[in-house]
């Protein structure tokens, strides 16, 4: 058995002290400056695309990936209101622009979360940062992973999350269940990864930082 799958077979303490080990809660520089290196993204699929695109992601940004506690643990997930102004409609982590006020990417993770969700940062335990995730709609998004004790209560805010769902990590992080696709992007083909998982259609964003958590941590 490889040490991956083995981390899967015990999934609770296996996937945290794996996350433990391969993250940290260093700010990466490229956060604010674009010059610097170590970004991914939307760009990792459509190097040529980006270029041509002229895209700038020069917005910076904060969610969570919350994994659930649970005796097999779960990634907890948003479905976007359909009137948001950018990725209307789509399910997402918790999360938004980094404020001025906020001290670091993780305490604008966690006020974003219980803005949107309710959720309440006395349960949550920030682990470690992914790689920084640049998007087409110009946001550099730093996810943070964070493990959250499984009595919790939401209140959802309406006015940005319809309703919010569970998804087992083992099913995230199995390699098969990650699609690689095609579509138009303002006429340039763009590149991207989706995850269907029942009725629920887990692509773009949300799906590429879920595939760089299965490189950062699972893979290998």
């Amino acid at each position: 058995m490889s040490e991956s799958s083995a981390t899967l077979h015990r999934p609770a303490e296996g996937f945290f002290d794996r996350a433990r080990e391969r993250l940290t809660l260093d700010v990466p520089r490229a956060l604010t400056d674009p010059n610097a290196q170590g970004a991914r993204g939307d760009l990792d699929l459509n190097p040529e695309s980006w270029v041509k695109a002229g895209v700038k992601a020069t917005k910076p940004a904060a969610v969570l990936v919350p994994v659930i506690d649970r005796s097999e643990p779960t990634v907890l997930l948003t479905q976007r209101t359909p009137d948001l102004t950018t990725h209307a409609g789509q399910i997402a982590f918790p999360g938004g622009r980094i404020d001025p006020q906020d001290e670091s990417p993780v305490a604008a993770a966690l006020r974003e979360a219980k803005e949107e969700t309710g959720l309440t940062p006395m349960l949550i335990e920030p682990i470690g940062y992914l790689d920084l995730y640049l998007t087409f709609s110009g946001f550099r998004i730093l996810p943070t992973v964070a493990r959250v004790k499984p009595d919790f209560k939401l209140t959802l805010n309406p006015s940005e999350v319809t309703e919010t769902f569970e998804v087992p990590l083992r099913f995230l992080m199995s390699p098969a269940n990650h699609r690689r696709k095609t579509r138009d992007w303002n006429g340039i083909p763009r590149d991207y990864y989706e995850i269907p998982f029942g009725d629920r259609y887990i692509w773009g964003i949300t799906a590429g930082i879920l595939r760089n958590l299965y490189e950062r941590v699972c893979a290998g």
